[in-house]
């Protein structure tokens, strides 16, 4: 395949030796002459382990050269790679001008010189929307209707410095985002032998993807240091703790905890984070993230109320399936549910409950307590027949269980799947 590749930097310069070393023809455009000039010379821009052989030897093969500017031969590719650089802008936003700019540079290109069927793949980190609301106005506004001679892509990188061609091989996983999460034949003939995962999703859920990789990379190390700072501070082996924690792949390492839904509650992880804080402030740690954690988590419960409540009427007839911190369980210590439904009832709602686990006449110690201080639980509570035949505005089901009822609902709202 003949590919051009937009932006000589890390990442560009990795993709376009690792294309041509699978022996696809390659064009590298760069408007600095000093990349430009090492390419033609068979030497890589950039140091990275191995890239200066790959590009040496796609160098002598004849598979990849550079060039300043779009010449002429590129209106016969199929595809271009665009990985200019997004920085950041002085209010920390991406500066996304160097995107714009490549971006009309290769719509008035396609103009002059009537290219067709073209696939553009953005690999460059941007903010989620900037396929539809920059760059697909920019094609729109050049070509018109010819506009759909353009096949916009997102496929954001997972390369890490020194380790990117490694990286490039044996990525984690591939992004694609498209228009309709249709699959994209040029992209699917590039990665033709890479063993990795796959999604094809939309544009917006591509587009995000780097920033939440990169966000939970800077969450994990930033954690790893605010425990090892305590650790110093009690004269514990920060190294044995790592040992054990990583140890764990069934909960510490692992998908769980880590799906967007409800707001942590019950009996441990408040407690035990509002402990662990304690700690931290008594002996000089510095927990900025830790201590983060709860007061994100509470907004977190504000933000539920709003999004299930949204478009609401006052007055409306609510259902919550579950009041209890976890599924077949009566314990409603610090459970998100009870202070969700007091916001429901602060605010109007006519309340109902149904957790068939929670029964007042048999709690005791704590829990009972927490029966205490917010009675109008028991009230709430009500049986299995009085939901299936009630008319509900609307149930949230904190269980993921509604598919088990015969509810007649205007809207059901699962909060513990997000979307």
């Amino acid at each position: 395949m003949k590919i051009a590749i937009l932006g000589l930097g890390y990442v560009g310069m990795t993709a376009a030796a690792c294309l041509a070393s699978q022996g696809h023809q390659v064009l590298g455009i760069d408007p600095n002459p000093t990349k430009v000039d090492a390419v033609l010379a068979g030497k890589s821009p950039i140091t990275e382990p191995g890239l200066n052989d790959l590009v040496a030897d796609a160098h002598t093969k004849g598979r990849l050269l550079a060039s300043t500017s779009l010449s002429p031969e590129v209106a016969e590719y199929e595809l271009v790679i665009v990985c200019v650089g997004t920085p950041s802008a002085v209010d920390g936003s991406h500066n996304m001008s160097y995107i714009a700019e490549a971006t009309r540079q290769l719509a008035e290109f396609m103009k002059v010189h009537s290219v067709s069927d073209l696939t553009v793949a953005y690999r460059s980190t941007m903010r989620p929307g900037s396929i539809e609301e920059l760059i697909q106005p920019i094609f729109d506004g050049a070509l018109g209707a010819n506009s759909c001679r353009v096949n916009v892509v997102y496929n954001p990188e997972f390369l890490r410095e020194s380790s990117a061609i490694k990286d490039y091989f044996a990525p984690p996983k591939i992004v694609i985002g498209t228009k309709n999460r249709e699959p994209c034949p040029a992209l699917e003939e590039i990665n033709s032998g890479i063993e990795a995962p796959v999604f094809y999703v939309g544009y917006r859920e591509s587009e995000i993807t780097k920033f939440v990789d990169n966000a939970f990379h800077a969450v994990k190390t930033t954690f790893a240091n605010e425990i090892g700072r305590i650790c110093a501070r009690l004269d514990i082996s920060a190294a044995e703790v790592h040992k054990i924690f990583v140890s764990d792949t069934k909960l510490n390492i692992s998908p769980y905890y880590l799906r967007p839904g409800g707001a942590f509650g019950g009996s441990c992880l408040p407690k035990d984070v509002r402990a662990l804080q304690h700690i931290a402030r008594t002996t000089g740690g510095y927990t900025h993230l830790i201590d983060s954690l709860i007061a994100s988590n509470e907004s977190h419960k504000a933000f539920l109320y709003d999004h299930v409540t949204q478009g609401l009427d006052y007055g409306a007839q609510v259902l919550m399936l579950g009041i209890a911190f976890k599924n077949e369980s009566d314990d409603l210590r610090e459970s998100p549910n009870v202070d969700l439904a007091r916001m429901l009832l602060t605010a109007g709602f006519r309340l109902s409950v149904y957790d068939p686990h929670v029964a007042p006449q048999n709690l005791m110690g704590q829990n009972l307590g927490v029966l205490s201080n917010s009675p109008f639980i028991t009230r709430l509570l009500i049986t299995r027949d009085d939901v299936e035949r009630t008319e509900w505005d609307l149930v949230i089901d904190t269980r993921s269980v509604a598919d088990r009822y015969s509810i007649d609902a205007a809207r059901i709202i699962d909060i513990n799947r997000l979307a």
